[in-house]
């Protein structure tokens, strides 16, 4: 183990030789408005698996496209969600989340655009929060436009599928998913409106990001000194773009990942590091 700055922060053995690129990042982000690019890193400590980092498995997930095309498809989503909703809504936040919602309190983060879905940002505390892909605790008619909170959804799944037992310890995707193969008898969930067809509100592989969402994060960039971007392998185009426009307003960029990133030749400093631990360590010397 190592001690990270005023001493109150302790790196595992493993982050030892990250230490330097956080006392330059630290030089580097000290006055300045910081904003904030998280992905699916950041949530790997609240138990939430990352879908690229170390030891993740390969994963195949389920394109916008299949999903309306085939009503198979779309109970084979459902059934594998719903059971995965049960434990991805119990998750807690954990210290990184924690740590960047103090530092938007103490005015150096002026807000996060989030790759994730699972909403501990804003349980954290963190009032500025543009969620990217979308947020997993609602649910919206392809049809009628219709929102509906995911509890709600859940409710009537369970009741109009009372065969329908939880596993118990599923294995769960970053996505909120977990893989079920018997579909057959499973009955998914339409609008009570309209009676269309119902997706949960986040952005599927082969959707784009709404046009106003990347506006609001990349008014985030627009409006900062410097981008740190934390847990994310920037492989999703949406964090490809922001790192851009930073780049074109020639801010300094620190990436803090876990791994390679597609942008860490472009960075003022990468940090090789946990999250949870780095983020503390931000905290306490920015603060």
């Amino acid at each position: 183990m190592t001690t990270v700055g005023s001493g109150s922060v302790v790196l595992p053995e493993r982050d030892r030789a990250a230490q330097p690129a956080i006392d330059e990042a630290v030089d580097l982000l000290r006055g300045r408005t910081v904003a904030v690019l998280t992905g699916a890193g950041v949530s790997t400590d609240s138990g939430i698996p990352d879908y690229r980092g170390e030891g993740a498995p390969v994963r195949t997930p389920m394109t916008f496209q299949q999903f309306l095309a085939d009503a198979d498809y779309r109970r084979r989503y459902w059934a594998g969600s719903h059971l995965g909703w049960r434990t991805f809504s119990t998750t807690e936040p954990n210290v990184g989340h924690r740590m960047l919602a103090e530092l938007e309190q103490a005015g150096v983060v002026n807000g996060i655009a989030t790759q994730n879905v699972d909403g501990l940002h804003l349980r954290a505390g963190s009032r500025r929060v543009v969620d990217l892909h979308g947020s997993m605790d609602q649910v919206r008619c392809l049809e009628c436009g219709q929102v509906y909170a995911r509890g709600g959804i859940a409710e009537r799944i369970e009741r109009e599928n009372p065969w329908l037992d939880d596993p118990g310890a599923v294995e769960l995707a970053p996505d909120g998913d977990v893989e079920v193969t018997d579909i057959s008898r499973f009955v998914p969930p339409v609008c009570s409106v309209c009676g269309g067809v119902l997706k949960p509100d986040i952005v599927f592989f082969g959707e784009f990001v709404p046009t106003e969402k990347f506006a609001e994060a990349a008014a985030l960039v627009r409006s900062a000194d410097a981008l740190l971007i934390a847990g994310s392998s920037l492989v999703v185009n949406s964090g490809i773009r922001l790192l851009e426009q930073a780049l074109r307003r020639r801010l300094p960029v620190v990436i803090l990942n876990r791994g390679v990133t597609k942008g860490d030749g472009r960075a003022t400093i990468k940090i090789d590091a946990g999250t949870s631990e780095t983020l503390t360590a931000l905290r306490d010397r920015l603060v």
